[in-house]
């Protein structure tokens, strides 16, 4: 048995699907459906089981054999809003249960793979996973981060825990199918999308902070990447740590437009760019520029390539036109 949690949310239901894709249904999807729409990104998917998240975390603590047979927890599930400020919150659902969880893992030697993020780096000019690099700037990273700390000083103080794998993976910008659900959390390339369909040209913030109009940068990675980087994982049990999940290589905003546009010209479009200005409460509170270091990423053996902007864009937009 697998199990995902937050696989009713984007990372998660990709993980889902490719799953189903390799022959595995014994699945049991963790998942707060308060927004039901999300089960859009499972109507496709075959699964074992749906427990609500609450649900889960009381039979974990209660150890009533939920685990006795599962192979490994992907734990996508967190709140990931970058704007939500109620600290309360945040750390009850992104630390507290990931602790909960790491402890039932380690007891019964489940491999545990959980979502980080790169908002552990918050205004960081270095990406690297190292506590010297790491400022985060919202509640949000903090939280990430301060399950990224237990972990390491758990590993350090009890290393005789850890006898099976334990892996974090700090997400950077990513994009594609089954993000639909995270409204203006979505990224940007969704964002463009529809805006090209509402009204024939998207819209990207000017230049500032000595940024040209719409070549602020960030660290681009493709869903289906960050999907074959967890399953890759489980299937090197070895393998632990907490690592850095983009691409290596960033890419402006004008790099996603253009490709969203050249994807719409193909149908016939003549869509455009407009760039609007620099909104001034964010002067000073944006990041223009990420590119995750994956060399501790390449250090244990992981030697794929990464898709590009172009690339990774396509193959949504054609999702998306299909969907």
């Amino acid at each position: 048995m697998i199990i995902v949690t937050g696989g009713a949310g984007f990372i998660g239901a990709n993980i889902v699907k490719t799953l189903n894709e390799q022959g595995r249904s014994d699945i049991i999807v963790v998942d707060d459906l308060s927004d039901g729409k999300k089960f859009y990104n499972l109507a496709d998917c075959d699964i074992a089981d749906y427990l609500d998240k609450e649900d889960f975390l009381q039979r974990v603590q209660l150890d009533d054999g939920l685990l006795d047979n599962v192979e490994v927890i992907f734990h996508e599930g967190a709140c990931s809003e970058t704007t939500e400020w109620n600290g309360k919150y945040m750390m009850e659902n992104n630390y507290e249960y990931s602790k909960i969880l790491l402890h039932a893992c380690l007891e019964k030697r489940i491999p545990y793979l959980y979502a980080s993020s790169a908002a552990v780096y918050g205004g960081s000019a270095v990406f690297k996973e190292e506590r010297s690099f790491e400022q985060p700037l919202n509640v949000y990273g903090y939280s990430k981060w301060q399950f990224d700390q237990y972990v390491r000083q758990l590993r350090s103080s009890a290393p005789a825990l850890f006898q099976s794998q334990v892996v974090g993976f700090r997400y950077f910008n990513v994009y594609g199918p089954r993000e639909q659900h995270k409204g203006s959390m979505a990224s940007v390339a969704f964002h463009f999308n529809n805006q090209i369909q509402a009204n024939g040209f998207c819209k990207l913030f000017a230049g500032c902070d000595g940024y040209a109009d719409g070549e602020q940068r960030r660290d681009f990675v493709f869903v289906g990447d960050v999907v074959k980087v967890n399953l890759w994982f489980w299937a090197n049990p070895d393998k632990s740590g907490i690592f850095n999940l983009g691409t290596g290589q960033c890419q402006s905003f004008n790099d996603v437009a253009d490709a969203v546009i050249a994807w719409h010209g193909e149908q016939g479009s003549n869509a455009r760019k407009e760039y609007m200005p620099f909104p001034d409460h964010l002067k000073g509170a944006y990041q223009s520029f990420t590119e995750a270091d994956i060399s501790a990423l390449r250090s244990v053996g992981y030697d794929h390539s990464f898709a590009d902007v172009k690339t990774g864009v396509y193959a949504y937009m054609n999702w998306l036109d299909q969907h």
